[in-house]
């Protein structure tokens, strides 16, 4: 049986028992559904292989040696992944477009007795579903949380988050702290998947209330910010964060250890500015960094780079009629009277 999406978060909300992507581990790697896991049917090398054979020799021959691995690869799934489930598992099952390869696993899952379901257009259906979402602004309305780096807007948002608030955070959606030195673990994901963790997160948004987004430039790290989120932010209006240089400066020393800690990625990052800075003042940052004195390197990057790039871009999207928030303290034991005070600013807007 096949079932055509309406949604992006329908794999999520249907009660499937599992979602299962048997594309190859790269296009799975790419981009998959929400909460998918993936049992490939041909790995990567086989995937080419059976390419190649249909291009170079002969279609009846790349479908039998094709279905012959995907047999031995369902195999093994059977015997391994899938051992263990009951007589009443409910699994949803994809390809790239709904073909031959979810077809043929989905025929051996339902033979042995258990209610599969297919995708209705694979993959790509769901894909169509994710640019659709993505193209107009989204259904609640924005607020922009602004104020210059180091002003804790990202943990700011979780303690709204906990008052009630719907927030969006595009930076742990990017994996990426949103400038050179924001490089996080495991890396950015592809900008499908991007975008399809951002359509996801949107879709599930109410759209009576407000949903809070950190202020960002179109890009973080190398990843775009879809469209119609781009455009609702720039229009929407802001709460400015007013937080002195030395409590910033204190607030990324410790939010940024892990950097500061490597010296050596630390350099390397500070390196990377020598195009927009004079010689000297890269190599005083590179000493302050290797005589690790971080919390007087971040006042100065943020003096000299980070504070004028980001006036720039503010003066570009700011109103003069958005509220500011003075945060003369950015410890741990002050940001939840400043979530507060920001949740009251956000609930006093006008536009709201």
């Amino acid at each position: 049986m096949a079932l055509t999406l309406t949604s992006v978060t329908d794999p999520l909300t249907l009660g499937f028992d599992a979602v299962i992507d048997v594309r190859s581990p790269a296009e799975f790697a790419e981009d998959h559904l929400p909460g998918a896991i993936n049992l490939p049917v041909l790995d990567d090398a086989e995937r080419a292989r059976v390419g190649t054979i249909y291009k170079q020799e002969s279609p009846f021959l790349a479908r039998k040696i094709g279905a012959a691995l995907v047999a031995r690869n369902a195999a093994r799934h059977l015997e391994d992944t899938l051992a263990g489930m009951p007589g009443g598992w409910r699994p949803l099952v994809y390809c790239w477009r709904g073909g031959q390869r979810s077809g043929s696993f989905a025929t051996i899952l339902s033979q042995v007795g258990w209610r599969v379901e297919l995708v209705q257009g694979g993959y790509k259906s769901w894909r169509k579903l994710v640019v659709g979402a993505l193209e107009t602004p989204p259904a609640a309305p924005v607020v922009v949380l602004d104020g210059n780096t180091g002003s804790a807007k990202t943990e700011l948002l979780y303690h709204l988050a906990a008052l009630g608030m719907q927030i969006l955070d595009l930076e742990g959606l990017a994996n990426h702290r949103g400038s050179l030195f924001g490089h996080m673990p495991g890396g950015q994901p592809s900008q499908k998947a991007f975008e399809g963790r951002v359509a996801t997160a949107l879709t599930q948004l109410d759209p009576k209330a407000p949903v809070v987004v950190e202020a960002e430039s179109s890009r973080i790290g190398d990843l775009s910010v879809p469209k119609g989120l781009w455009a609702a932010m720039t229009a929407a209006p802001r709460i400015h964060i007013r937080a002195p240089l030395d409590a910033r400066a204190a607030y990324l020393a410790h939010t940024y250890a892990d950097v500061s800690a490597d010296t050596g990625r630390l350099t390397g990052i500070i390196d990377r500015l020598r195009p927009s800075h004079a010689g000297e003042v890269i190599e005083s940052w590179l000493r302050l960094a290797s005589d690790g004195q971080t919390q007087v390197l971040a006042a100065d990057l943020m003096r000299r780079h980070y504070d004028p790039r980001y006036e720039k871009h503010r003066a570009r999207y700011a109103r003069p009629e958005d509220p500011e928030v003075a945060a003369p303290d950015l410890s741990p034991k002050a940001l939840p009277d400043l979530a507060g005070r920001i949740a009251a600013a956000i609930t006093g807007l006008p536009a709201l």
